[in-house]
């Protein structure tokens, strides 16, 4: 019997709506990614596929988005909720970004100061973001943890180490799904284990490699991040260096990314709250259009 994994990568609570959306499109049209036996994820990833994997139907995941009513525009002068993330300059954080994933310096250091750059940024306190985060997760121990394998990724503040959280880690999976889409700049550094952790992404944006063992993977991936030049193809090498490691490991790689309808819909920003409905929306659609093609691959 084939096993299959499911990687699932960062993008926002933009990306969480369309993975969303992509995977209930997929589920109606009969390939049911839900099913893996083995789902990993990175920041919006993370969210999704801790979804999955604590038993959210795949054929419904998208409902609780698609069933938002529209965000009311704040009035004029209206200060943000505490919860809210506040409207950050990143432009520091993706040049560090690119610069930790383009292999000019050691990647673990440019973590390390991307995680200085965490600490010290103006955010929603740690028990606010937290409590805010959980509600998705509400009525659960502290330290529940799905029994089906499922895996998020995250990055310690201080040494920059890269950290995979497990079943075996100990942790609950609401910190630890917290830790993982701990957006530096927008959100805090969460706490676990007596350590500071921040996005999963922080190292990819897929950590793909890291699901080797399987012989089906399906990779989902939002965006790679910059859209044409130097950095773009950066992103593109490693998500191939990583699809190229789990290939070498013996598995049949699927890649799936949004088509031109889902791009549209979820436009450049994908911290932006008010293109989640539009993003499941196209996520549901692309999905049923390409669930035929898949289906032979994920039923074998």
């Amino acid at each position: 019997m084939t096993t299959k994994a499911l990687v699932l990568g960062g993008g926002g609570p933009v990306g969480i709506a369309w993975e969303s959306g992509l995977i209930q499109g997929l589920a109606q049209g009969g390939v049911d990614l839900g099913k893996a036996d083995f789902i990993m994820g990175t920041s919006a990833g993370s969210f999704v596929g801790a979804r999955l994997a604590l038993g959210a139907e795949a054929a419904t995941l998208a409902d609780p988005i698609l069933n938002e009513p529209p965000p009311a525009p704040r009035p004029a002068g209206e200060a943000r909720p505490a919860s809210a993330a506040p409207a950050a300059d990143l432009s520091v954080l993706a040049k560090m970004m690119a610069e930790a994933q383009g292999g000019v310096r050691d990647p673990q250091e440019v973590r390390a100061e991307i995680g200085a750059f965490a600490l010290a940024a103006q955010t929603p306190d740690e028990a606010t973001f937290i409590q805010s985060f959980g509600r998705s997760f509400a009525g659960l121990p502290d330290d529940a943890w799905p029994e089906r394998g499922y895996a998020c990724s995250a990055v310690d503040a201080i040494t920059g180490e890269f950290r995979m959280w497990t079943k075996d880690s100990g942790v609950g999976v609401t910190r630890a799904v917290a830790s993982s889409c701990a957006v530096p700049g927008v959100y805090p550094p969460v706490t676990l284990e007596g350590r500071r952790y921040i996005d999963g992404g922080m190292r990819s944006t897929l950590n793909a490699d890291q699901a080797t063992g399987y012989d089906l993977v399906v990779v989902v991936q939002v965006r790679g991040g910059a859209t044409a030049g130097a950095a773009a193809q950066a992103t593109a090498a490693r998500v191939e260096a990583e699809l190229d490691v789990l290939r070498q490991a013996g598995a049949k790689v699927v890649l799936i990314g949004p088509d031109e309808g889902s791009q549209a819909a979820m436009g450049l920003n994908l911290m932006d709250f008010r293109k989640r409905a539009a993003a499941a929306r196209a996520g549901l659609a692309q999905g049923l259009a390409q669930a035929e093609a898949l289906k032979a691959a994920w039923a074998g």
